[in-house]
């Protein structure tokens, strides 16, 4: 046997595919070849006839392979017994591919379930669990429908004029949409994939105290799996200048910011926005936290995805016919931008230093003229430096917003911007009263008569954020809405939203706050937006199949009516594959002594996930009864 170990060993080792730079058989990479009946793989065992009969087994001309025989003898230790460096192997030093990792320059965390898809959720904001309750963990392998686009039904479009019955949708319209949120970014995917200019998510902070709706207790790796998914959907959302905002707090920033590494890259990561929401501090765990963190990434990388903040109360100390100003050096300081990267920004502008006039700043030409001074971006450690605009643009403003300036100090001469933007750059740490989760839940208060929600987002956090990542028109994205900040403030801020909200509170506070925007509330940014109200915005829901089951064992009380639940699963023929009825009725005293919430997660588990919602390649089968104007607004809001 130990031979035969030996031949297998040198047949994959003739693989480069196989094998590390060292020679070092990937034992995973063998593995997973095998699960998925790798052709290369293949090929490689049947070429040796000893092997070939070890793993084939012939059926009138037909081989087939004994995928369970080969992973076992792959598994065993006297195949690859242990040593250093087969360890190093195992704890994956090399990545899939067999590059050392140390060399890939990948970032990765590393959790139980990460290549599976979590479908998780639920519909009262009371189902607090250690684990998601009514959803297992998907292998991708078991999933052929659960991400395809899905049928919208129940749609109402809300205006100043009030409610109507939706049959259509314009590119143009704002769009709240009640269902789990990773069944409806995949369906997004359709007609918004590269349109989203800015998400903005507040993601449940797994510490089984906060008042996130969802279940907020995952398992670790629950969570993580939880957030995978729903960002790798998310990104696909953004275009090329698409930027997304994480809120969290600090139980799991840390893996989250990694993991957000993984999937944005690390070198469109932007900042971690500290934003300090309760200044008193809450006094436990032996240092009172204040804060809580927003994650910033671009989708990739370039100049002009973020704007500067407005700063309504700057003054500035110059003025000329065209208004106020200060002064800012042309000369890029910033050395990684020199002449050797940047040699269109390296020019001469010639300064006139006999002007005679009350104005401190000189004229400027772009030629050289008689008893101008030739002035070039200055020289920094040795560098030469280049100036912040090319040529073109220093034409245009020539004179006008690019000027000259003589300094006191030494003589020399500068070249300035006249900057008008009453604007800057945003700040890492937001620490003023603004950003105070108070004033979200003072302002729901004042807007519905009591406290509906806890700690919901003031509007004038998001305002900042939407000021940073967006102009007019953009659209901004929430798939985590709860209370409806995100799409209040794009309301009032004349940008296009979508939110999605699986709670059945989105009924009773989210769209009720929206229709309270249109007629003109004037809490949160209202006044600062000179907000008067109007606008409007339609309503849809994911349409429900197996998600009837699932709501309806969620609330049963009895085992009776768990039985009947039951006989219904069984008659619409929507259970799991792997489920064996037969078996099942064989044993029914076996689940009938199970307790009630054990018997409500076996229902959960025969479920067929890829039916939980309607697919919308099913749209026309008479068995799933679409109506006529939920068949017509799916087709519109899907281009069809």
């Amino acid at each position: 046997m130990f031979k035969f170990y030996e031949n297998l060993q040198n047949l994959l080792k003739s693989n480069k595919k196989f094998v590390t730079d060292d020679g070092i058989i990937l034992r995973d990479k063998v593995r997973d070849a095998a699960r998925n009946f790798d052709a290369e793989l293949l090929h490689l065992l049947l070429s040796d006839e000893n092997v070939a009969t070890e793993f084939f087994k012939d059926v009138d001309g037909v081989k087939f392979f004994d995928e369970r025989k080969f992973s076992w003898i792959i598994n065993n230790q006297k195949f690859l017994p242990n040593s250093y460096t087969s360890f190093k192997n195992k704890i994956g030093l090399v990545d899939e591919r067999g590059d050392f990792i140390s060399q890939s320059g990948k970032v990765e965390i590393v959790f139980p379930y990460k290549d599976c898809v979590l479908e998780g959720g639920q519909t009262k904001d009371d189902q607090k669990r250690t684990e998601i309750f009514y959803n297992e963990t998907l292998a991708k392998d078991e999933i052929d429908c659960l991400l395809a686009p899905k049928v919208f039904t129940n749609a109402k479009k809300f205006s100043a004029a009030g409610e109507e019955v939706c049959e259509n949708f314009s590119a143009n319209d704002n769009l709240i949409i009640k269902g789990n949120n990773l069944i409806a970014l995949s369906s997004l995917q359709k007609v918004f994939q590269n349109k989203i200019k800015c998400i903005y998510i507040d993601v449940p902070y797994n510490t089984g105290s906060d008042s996130f709706g969802y279940n907020d207790r995952f398992n670790h790796s629950t969570w993580l799996v939880f957030m995978k998914n729903r960002l790798e959907l998310a990104k696909k959302l953004l275009n090329s200048k698409g930027v997304i905002f994480v809120h969290c707090d600090n139980n799991e920033q840390a893996y989250l910011k990694v993991l957000m590494d993984e999937i944005f890259g690390r070198n469109n990561f932007v900042e971690t926005i500290t934003v300090v929401n309760n200044p008193a501090g809450r006094d436990y765990g032996g240092i009172a936290n204040m804060h809580e963190f927003i994650h910033v990434y671009l989708k990739t990388i370039c100049d002009d995805a973020l704007y500067n903040l407005v700063d309504k109360n700057k003054e500035f100390p110059y003025q000329d016919d065209l208004g106020g100003f200060e002064v800012r050096e042309l000369r890029n300081r910033n050395t990684t931008f020199n002449i050797g990267n940047r040699p269109n920004l390296c020019y001469p502008f010639y300064v006139n230093p006999n002007q005679t006039t009350d104005n401190e700043f000189l004229e400027l030409s772009l030629e050289k003229k008689d008893g101008f001074v030739e002035v070039m971006p200055a020289k920094s450690m040795g560098i030469q430096t280049v100036w912040r605009w090319g040529k073109e643009k220093s034409a245009k403003n020539l004179n006008i917003n690019v000027v000259g300036k003589k300094m006191q100090e030494d003589g020399r001469f500068m070249i300035v911007e006249k900057y008008r933007e009453k604007s800057k750059m945003a700040r890492s740490v937001w620490y003023d009263n603004d950003v105070s989760s108070q004033k979200g839940t003072i302002h729901l208060r004042e807007l519905f008569g009591e406290k509906i929600f806890n700690f919901p987002k003031p509007e004038e956090l998001l305002a900042r954020i939407l000021e940073i990542a967006t102009k007019e028109g953009d659209i901004v994205l929430d798939n985590f809405l709860g209370s409806g900040t995100t799409a209040a403030v794009a309301h009032k801020m004349k940008r296009q939203y979508i939110g999605v909200e699986q709670m059945d509170y989105i009924k009773t506070v989210t769209v009720e706050r929206l229709k309270k925007v249109i007629s003109g509330e004037q809490g949160g940014i209202s006044k600062n937006v000179e907000w008067q109200g109007g606008g409007s915005f339609i309503y849809c829901e994911l349409a429900k199949l197996n998600q009837n089951f699932v709501e309806e064992i969620a609330v049963a009380e009895d085992a009776a009516t768990l039985k009947e639940i039951f006989d219904k699963i069984v008659e619409t023929g929507f259970v799991d594959y792997k489920f064996d009825l037969q078996k099942f009725e064989e044993n029914i005293s076996d689940f009938e002594e199970l307790s009630l919430d054990n018997q409500k997660k076996f229902l959960l588990e025969i479920l067929d996930k890829n039916m939980l919602y309607v697919n919308y390649s099913d749209i026309d089968d008479a068995e799933f009864k679409i109506s006529d104007t939920d068949k017509k607004f799916t087709r519109s809001l899907y281009g069809d």
